[in-house]
């Protein structure tokens, strides 16, 4: 499934220093934001994974929008993904 994965907020900089990437993601039917985690950790993720995933799920801090909408209205890691869809992570943690 295609997909475009976008990661701002100081995340880019885990991800090769992309604020994008445009992916193929392989799914056998529908593919749910919990299945492409563990996906983008082990395919895209190039430092300290501890800073994007905790246990199963982002990160505390880190907001999800699927097409420019909160995942947690969309059922957060059951959340249904569609072929073309824009995945957005942004990092509300902040050094000072």
């Amino acid at each position: 499934m295609r997909l475009k994965l976008e990661f701002s907020g100081g995340l880019e900089l885990l991800f090769g220093g992309l604020k994008e990437h445009e992916v193929e993601v392989p799914a056998d039917g529908q593919l749910t934001v919990g299945q492409l985690l563990p996906w983008t950790r082990d395919a895209l993720l190039q430092e300290r994974p501890e800073l994007f995933m905790k246990g199963d799920s982002v990160r505390p801090g880190i907001l999800v929008l699927i097409n420019e909408c909160d995942w947690e209205l969309s059922g957060t890691l059951d959340a249904p993904l569609q072929e073309g869809d824009t995945v957005l992570f942004i990092s509300t943690l902040h050094g000072g």
